[in-house]
């Protein structure tokens, strides 16, 4: 019979660079609140946004994901035609095909890489992590770029009250190469498709060809319910994310949760049991949620004011539409 060859890869890998790019817009809650009827005191309380970051309306999603890339390649100490593959995660490209990884790859000097886009919603970037992880570790590829990128701004209803003042606009960029020491956990993630309806669009974009007069689809959520899952169910998967990696959460020095809510944030902290040691990151106050760009957005904030330092031990979980969700500990690069 015969023998197919096997690619065998490196036995770890590790996060080589990061970049972030913000909507250079600051919108202030003050902004928002007349169509929602609600005020800054509220948001405060409700989530602990002050303000979010929007992008202009001739910036796209990959604008943005391009500033990240040449970033955080850049801090890699690569260059663009060393990337092997670019994964992309988002649900705001507006393209339900080509997607917007071959563009990307393109845009920065990567083509012919692989390029593929991902939908895990805030889940996604973490989902990029353990593809990349996986595709260095099998010899598929040696260096993976995975952004997370969303321009949520377009798909919002500036009267809806459920979920349009979180959002914001950004792009976080990573690549993953190999190392000589473990520098990313096994990923532990997974889904529970019989929530996907408290996350989601307000209407297909088959409703909007077959019945006249559909608004445009925007984006909804249940919140209550979507609060009870993230802030007690995740926290399960969280410790699962720590056990897989071999560690205890006292080793743990910096938490890194997909920036939801600080509400949430706050719950899980407590629900996984954190020590006090553990820095805690809050980029939702500032840049609101991005989605699939929040965990490397506020990874690039804790490493920037100096609250955590590149060797630190971090514990990062995404979850969101799907419902999905994926967490693993990784050492900051």
């Amino acid at each position: 019979m015969t023998t197919l060859n096997v690619r065998r890869g490196a036995e770890f890998t590790r996060i080589l660079g990061l970049g972030v790019a913000r909507g250079e817009n600051l919108v202030p809650n003050d902004d928002l609140i007349e169509p929602i009827n609600s005020s800054d005191e509220w948001i405060r309380k409700m989530t602990g946004i002050a303000t979010r970051v929007r992008a202009g309306k001739d910036t796209s999603v990959i604008d943005l994901s391009e500033r990240a890339a040449r970033d955080a390649i850049a801090q890699a100490g690569l260059e663009p035609s060393d990337i092997d593959a670019v994964i992309l995660s988002t649900i705001t490209f507006p393209h339900i095909t080509p997607g917007g990884a071959p563009v990307l790859a393109d845009r920065i000097g990567a083509t012919p890489a692989a390029a593929f886009d991902i939908s895990a919603a805030c889940a996604g970037y973490c989902y990029g992590i353990g593809q990349a992880d996986a595709l260095v570790r099998s010899g598929a590829a040696r260096h993976v770029l995975v952004v997370g990128a969303e321009k949520m701004s377009d798909f919002v209803d500036p009267a809806d009250r459920s979920i349009s003042y979180l959002l914001g606009d950004a792009a976080g960029a990573v690549v993953i190469g190999a190392s000589e020491t473990a520098g990313i956990g096994p990923t532990v993630w997974g889904s529970d498709g019989g929530g996907a309806e408290l996350i989601g669009q307000t209407s297909s974009w088959l409703d909007v060809r077959d019945n006249p007069g559909t608004p445009f689809p925007t984006l909804r959520q249940e919140g209550p319910s979507v609060f009870k899952w993230a802030s007690f169910k995740m926290a399960p998967v969280a410790l699962q994310a720590i056990e897989a990696a071999g560690v205890a959460p006292d080793d743990i020095q910096v938490f890194i949760p997909h920036q939801a809510n600080v509400r949430i944030i706050d719950q899980m902290v407590k629900q996984i049991g954190l020590p006090e040691h553990v820095v805690v990151a809050k980029d939702i106050v500032d840049s609101g949620n991005t989605s699939a760009a929040s965990i490397p957005l506020a990874t690039e904030r804790v490493l920037r004011d100096g609250d955590a330092r590149s060797g630190d031990l971090a514990l990062q979980i995404g979850f969101g539409a799907g419902l999905v969700y994926a967490a693993q500990v990784v050492v900051l690069p």
